[in-house]
């Protein structure tokens, strides 16, 4: 998770004009465990209804959330009867299983570990993975009580993409907003996790009691998502 003070990102992004990473140009793949994910579309659902069918916030958070290390507190999570969700930042996990895009060379803050780990028991790999992070359990939210655990199916949304990812990383108790390498990429975001992401317009909507496994297979989650998705449309 990246508890990166503003003034620190502001000063990393001249950094990254020397050393910054590609982004991915691979095609986009349904994704088998292991391949990298590029920027497409995932299933048929779209995010202009997605969002629609969400509607005001019914919060279910006990308080709210920062996106950012020193900013203000008023993010919270939402409910409905099969999901929750927030509306925030994407800032970028480049922690875990080391790799060419995501190690301690092209992260300053690099962990080479996730909270979550695959059925392998190696650390998940945000270059490859589409996965969400979600708060330290805290008084403010604890996303455990309600059907959310290692794996959880949820569907990420920016502008008109919607890709879908696991619960696969923990962040800090105050701060939400926050996703791997490979969700960015996937969605069009800059995934580099110095100066990359988007301070805004990103919905992240995870669906109550949809573990996916091994927490790994994409494609397992995609298959669930759209299935989940279409669900909450009233469409399933």
């Amino acid at each position: 998770m990246r508890v990166q003070s503003l003034t620190l990102a502001a000063a990393a992004t001249a950094a990254l004009l020397v050393s910054a990473p590609a982004m991915l140009t691979t095609t986009p793949t349904t994704g088998r465990p292991g391949s990298p994910v590029a920027p497409g579309r995932e299933g048929s659902v779209r995010a202009v209804d997605l969002l629609a069918r969400l509607g005001g916030c019914a919060a279910v958070s006990n308080g709210r959330y920062r996106s950012d290390d020193g900013t203000r507190a008023d993010i919270p999570v939402c409910g409905t009867p099969d999901a929750v969700f927030w509306k925030a930042d994407m800032d970028i996990d480049c922690d875990g299983r080391p790799g060419p895009l995501c190690n301690s060379r092209t992260d300053p803050l690099f962990s080479e570990s996730t909270a979550f780990q695959q059925s392998d028991g190696r650390y998940l790999s945000a270059e490859t993975l589409p996965y969400i992070v979600v708060p330290a359990t805290s008084d403010i939210w604890n996303y455990r009580d309600h059907g959310i655990e290692p794996g959880s199916v949820a569907a990420v949304i920016y502008q008109d993409r919607v890709e879908y990812a696991v619960v696969g990383d923990t962040g800090p108790q105050d701060i939400i907003g926050e996703a791997s390498y490979a969700t960015a990429a996937a969605l069009g975001i800059r995934p580099d996790p110095r100066g990359g992401g988007t301070p805004s317009g990103v919905t992240y909507v995870v669906f109550k009691n949809s573990r996916v496994s091994p927490i790994e297979d994409h494609a397992a989650a995609v298959a669930a998502g759209e299935r989940l998705a279409r669900k909450l449309l009233g469409e399933g």
